[in-house]
């Protein structure tokens, strides 16, 4: 079977005409955008999932049996697959890696979007859906906000987990530890229009809209969890150590000074670069291990973060799944060494992450693979809705400046809760 393709112009925005899309979808749908490169797929010809005791590379097998020529699956990682693949027990291995072959496609580049359907009924549809969608020039931003807590709401029970925390590591279990919180959302957001008034606000590594297998979900992801190339290049971008970033020139290149004056940030990150190193080392050829930027500053939003890139070249015999087994979960979401960081955090926190600090996937036939970090991000199922947030503990950690820090990462999302039921001029 082999996809209908058209490719037509779009002489508007792609990214307000690609939530449009979104918005008015009634199936499960994810959009997908790159540095600025728009990917959309909708209605799932086929599903891929993970079985319990299966070996995540045995993914790649399952997707070459899909009954589609030149496919793109589109789905999302679990953070409760680190469990699986840290040896912990009594954690179920089923359904945390779900991908769709999707009907429908768009994918947008220079002003050019290639339309793909399964049917030529379906692809003459796309293309009026597309139409509409330029002719009203897509979603637009708004003003009305729904309001939610980020300083008060669990803070006392936040500031107990972190400060026992703290204590576990000075007694040598482990170096570092990301803990969470979660802040209810109070009524239903606009899932598209929350994305695109965000989206616009933010700088991320990547951004996504999606509805898939019950939940919804859209963020802002400041870093990747790795990308792999067609070409077996693996990149992997850790961001830890972090200041707020309010758009105040001078306030804010101070507290990026300060960044890399303190000591406990600096080692947060140092660690973080060293184990995906390391990681990436067991995948790739050795000697292809790289750190090509150390210790940048990105700004994501309302945060900016110490920044490093380390790429590696996959050994021969491995593929891109086994990079994604190697370094998942990130680093800078789990914590050091990964699998006592990966056993406090099940025992700290009062419920699971789900989607929360796992990846949004992208995958191609050709053994590409990009995977953003589920962080910045809105999670609505089972009639809730919720944001969440955490922050890197280390010896050297305080409770209230890892509260602090929770909350201005909060603020990247935060701000940009539109209320259902608003409707945005098109």
């Amino acid at each position: 079977m082999q996809y209908w393709e058209r490719q037509v112009a779009l002489p508007v925005d792609p990214l307000r005409v690609a939530t449009a899309l979104a918005g008015t979808s009634t199936e499960d749908n994810v959009l997908y955008e790159n540095q600025g490169s728009i990917c959309w797929g909708e209605g799932a010809h086929a599903t891929v999932t993970t079985r319990a005791g299966e070996p995540l590379p045995a993914i790649a097998s399952r997707l070459a049996e899909v009954d589609v020529e030149d496919w793109r699956a589109y789905g999302w990682a679990t953070f409760e697959l680190s469990y699986a693949l840290h040896g912990m027990e009594d954690v179920p291995e089923s359904g945390a890696v779900t991908l769709m072959i999707p009907r429908r496609e768009v994918r947008v580049e220079n002003g050019t979007a290639l339309l793909r359907a399964l049917t030529a009924a379906d692809l003459d549809a796309l293309e009026t859906r597309l139409a509409d969608a330029v002719l009203t020039g897509g979603i637009e931003p708004v003003e009305t906000r729904v309001k939610v807590d980020v300083d008060g709401h669990d803070a006392e029970s936040y500031r107990e987990a972190v400060a026992a925390a703290i204590a576990e590591i000075r007694s040598g279990a482990l170096d570092k530890v990301i803990l969470s919180r979660v802040v209810p959302v109070p009524e239903d957001i606009d899932m598209p229009t929350t994305y695109l008034t965000g989206r616009l606000a933010n700088s991320p590594a990547r951004s996504f809209l999606l509805r898939l297998h019950g939940w919804r979900a859209l963020g802002f992801s400041p870093e990747i969890v790795m990308s792999v190339s067609s070409g077996r290049e693996v990149v992997t971008q850790p961001l830890a150590g972090t200041r707020a970033f309010l758009g105040d020139h001078d306030a804010d290149q101070a507290r990026r000074d300060e960044l890399y004056r303190d000591s406990k940030e600096v080692f947060e990150h140092a660690i973080s670069v060293r184990v995906a190193a390391v990681e990436l080392s067991t995948v790739c050829t050795p000697s292809t291990v790289r750190v090509e930027e150390f210790m940048g500053v990105k700004e994501r939003g309302s945060v900016q973060h110490l920044a490093s890139q380390l790429t590696g070249s996959l050994a021969p015999g491995r593929t891109g799944w086994d990079a994604f087994a190697a370094l998942f979960p990130a680093v800078t979401a789990s914590g050091v060494p990964k699998a006592p960081a990966c056993e406090l955090i099940r025992r700290a926190e009062t419920q699971p992450r789900g989607l929360y600090s796992g990846a949004v996937l992208i995958v191609d036939p050709d053994g590409a693979i990009d995977a953003a970090l589920v962080l910045r991000s809105v999670f609505c199922r089972d009639g809730s809705t919720w944001l969440r947030a955490g922050a890197g503990i280390v010896a050297q950690s305080t409770p209230e400046r890892e509260l602090e820090e929770t909350r201005e990462k909060l603020r990247s999302v935060s701000r940009f809760l539109v209320p259902a039921g608003v409707v945005a001029a098109g």
